[in-house]
């Protein structure tokens, strides 16, 4: 692949991403939280129960507010009926952009009453001025039925679907119907944002060379290999989530972090997670805890080196929070040179939408749903995460794949986002106690292979990456970080959503992030004072990393060592189990 060509892939790739991370986040939810919703029946998060029946009270003793916005939707509705509105969809709304929606009359007033609706029930929301958890609530619930209603997807109304009836003679739809029929029988019961078949693993993703050096009952570890003359003689190891695979990091050709890291002289090491079942039920927090002591002590065998550089993604990071807690508390800290966290919410209070429906009954329902498996299907997950976002996730394949009868377009992310690894019961376990006590944050709140957690203890130089974006992790839950760990970490605030905050390679003139020399309490403030800087935050994350796993040696002239010899080529067995 050409430097151009690469550039021009790098750029459809992020436009495509911000397909899934758009810059709404007010439906932002952390992901271990959701555990609670995916391991119980998803329609009960479309329920309102007494959060609905607090809003309809607070709206009853708010006459005036109520009249006031019913007398703006009817002039709305007029002005409509007139052809005087001046309502038209946001510029980067997809939904409306076939010319027919603005040069049609009829359908021009469907969109604008569509806009004039949404408005109406979402002031509603902001009327009955709920306290925070009923308003999260509410606001999911109105959110979601606000766009299930979009004229987009009524296919008597929408003029590509209306199009590509005559065209196909209305096979569109009986295509369409034989699509909806395969998604909807097995979970996760959403519309396919991918085909199954559209990608391999291996060969078209997660193609960076390396060899798996170590496999045990619970991950495989992967050392890539040097592209280097000298490589840093610390080297890095990254923990991926428990709840998706490994290959986040090494999607594809000119978009992998991994790459980029082993092309900027680095010595790479990632963990792949087992694919666990019920026979794996038992493996806790601690069990992943102790996987990750296991890695670190086969790069000190292999690199010859006592150190190494930590960097965690999501759910794994807060297991190696954890473990750097632990490390602290055993006097063996300075084990790990550099710590980053990437798009890690450690600070569950006030994290998003799960945070305001989860309930110590909601989560031990949710507990004794995934023993009596011994698991929590990852399917169930992704379903979860899709009706977070319904019209990027949910509408936009419901039109093209059931209305338009279209197969949805080959994109590695959707694919490795519909390729997820199933949560052991007692990990769902632990990850839901920690949300609802929010024990991290308290010194001696967790433990981690018996020991008590102080992140405070954390001193280690630290790098934390959130996405301004995001609709999974709120950027301010991660900035919480800062202040929980010891010392001063660097943080930096990609332009980006949850997914984008990780695939963000350079070429992309678009690409940004933000940092500051200081991180005060109110993430507000930090915001105010922090730096644009140009590019993406990778570029950032290397010159930090380059000054803390120096200095330079030789590459390596094999791969593992005789007590951790190669056992097979990247990307390994364990990332193909389904």
């Amino acid at each position: 692949m050409s430097s151009d060509d690469a550039r021009t892939s790098a750029a459809n790739a992020e436009e495509r991403i911000h397909a899934v991370d758009d810059d709404d986040s007010s439906a932002a939810a952390p992901l271990d939280l959701l555990l609670a919703d995916a391991a119980l029946n998803p329609i009960r998060r479309f329920v309102p129960g007494v959060s609905g029946l607090r809003f309809a009270a607070n709206l009853a003793r708010r006459p005036g507010r109520v009249a006031s916005r019913g007398r703006e939707f009817a002039g709305e509705l007029a002005r409509i009926g007139l052809g005087r509105s001046e309502l038209a969809p946001h510029d980067k709304d997809r939904r409306f952009r076939e010319p027919g929606w603005s040069h049609n009359p009829l359908l021009r007033g469907a969109v604008q009453g569509y806009l004039a609706l949404g408005t109406a029930a979402r002031g509603l929301v902001d009327d009955a001025e709920l306290e925070w958890g009923d308003r999260q609530r509410m606001g999911f619930v109105v959110d979601n039925l606000v766009e299930a209603s979009a004229p987009s997807n009524n296919p008597l109304l929408n003029p590509l679907v209306l199009k590509a009836s005559i065209d196909t003679g209305g096979s569109n739809f009986v295509e369409g119907g034989r699509r909806l029929v395969r998604d909807f029988s097995t979970a996760p019961r959403v519309p396919a944002m991918v085909e199954p078949d559209a990608f391999e693993v291996g060969k078209d993703l997660a193609v960076t060379p390396g060899e798996v050096v170590l496999r045990t009952d619970v991950f495989e570890l992967i050392q890539y290999t040097p592209q280097t003359p000298k490589v840093r003689r610390v080297p890095l190891l990254i923990v991926p989530p428990t709840i998706n695979k490994f290959y986040v990091v090494d999607i594809a050709q000119e978009r992998s972090l991994v790459e980029h890291l082993v092309r900027s002289g680095q010595q790479v090491f990632v963990i792949s997670w087992r694919n666990p079942d019920a026979r794996h039920a038992d493996w806790g927090l601690d069990t992943y805890g102790q996987a990750i002591v296991e890695a670190m002590d086969a790069l000190k065998s292999i690199c010859r080196e006592d150190k190494v550089a930590l960097f965690a993604l999501c759910s794994g990071g807060m297991i190696a929070s954890m473990l750097m807690g632990h490390l602290a508390d055993i006097g063996e800290l300075d084990r790990v040179v550099a710590f980053g966290l990437a798009v890690t919410v450690l600070d569950q209070s006030r994290a998003g939408l799960s945070s305001a429906l989860l309930s110590r009954k909601v989560a031990a329902a949710a507990t004794a749903a995934s023993q009596r498996k011994g698991y929590l299907d990852g399917a169930m997950l992704a379903e979860v995460f899709a009706w977070l976002r319904p019209n990027d996730l949910i509408w936009n394949y419901w039109v093209n794949n059931y209305l338009l009868g279209k197969a949805p377009k080959a994109f590695d992310i959707l694919y490795w986002n519909a390729d997820p690894v199933r949560l052991t019961a007692a990990t769902h376990r632990d990850f839901i106690e920690l949300a609802v006590t929010n024990a991290i944050v308290e010194p001696g709140g967790a433990t981690m292979l018996g020991s008590p957690v102080d992140l405070g203890k954390v001193d280690t130089d630290a790098y934390v990456v959130a996405g301004i974006a995001d609709h999974l992790c709120k950027w301010e839950s991660c900035y919480r970080s800062t202040q929980l760990l010891g010392g001063e970490p660097r943080f930096v605030l990609s332009t980006s959503g949850h997914i984008a905050s990780m695939v963000n390679p350079p070429g992309n003139d678009r690409a940004s992030f933000q940092t500051a020399e200081h991180n005060p309490v109110d993430p507000a403030a930090w915001l105010e004072s922090a730096e644009k800087v140009q590019g993406t935050w990778w570029t950032d994350f290397v010159d930090w990393l380059s000054s803390r796993t120096g200095p330079e040696r030789n590459k390596p002239r094999r791969m593992g060592s005789a007590a951790f010899p190669p056992i097979c080529p990247a990307p390994g067995t364990y990332v193909h189990d389904r």
